[in-house]
């Protein structure tokens, strides 16, 4: 999902939720950042039934450690950066910014077959 950038992570998820909601999505558990932490967790899980493990890093106890799963999460981001119109946006709505991410998705799943 793709949203301005003065709207938090954790507002947008009740927009994420809905649309996922409205996917009829086999979703169950879903793996987020620090951003989500907080009470957010249990609305979330009151209204929409997705459970959310929130995944915090200790890497200033622990040094540099890869984040269980997160890792696979930054390197897909890595690798839609070698597209050159998501590593700016060039797009003039949302709709097309998104759309953009899933040709760029399904230009590396094409790859890998």
């Amino acid at each position: 999902m793709v949203t301005i950038a003065n709207i938090h992570d954790s507002k947008a998820a009740y927009l994420l939720m809905r649309v996922l909601k409205d996917m009829c999505s086999g979703v169950k558990v879903i793996l987020a950042d620090g951003g989500y932490r907080g009470e957010l967790v249990n609305n979330i899980k009151k209204k929409f039934g997705y459970s959310i493990q929130v995944v915090i890093s200790a890497y200033k106890k622990q040094g540099f450690r890869p984040i269980q799963k997160r890792w696979i999460v930054e390197r897909t981001f890595s690798w839609m950066d070698y597209n050159r119109r998501l590593c700016r946006n060039y797009e003039l709505t949302f709709d097309s910014a998104e759309e953009m991410v899933k040709i760029a998705t399904i230009r590396l799943l094409l790859r890998k077959i």
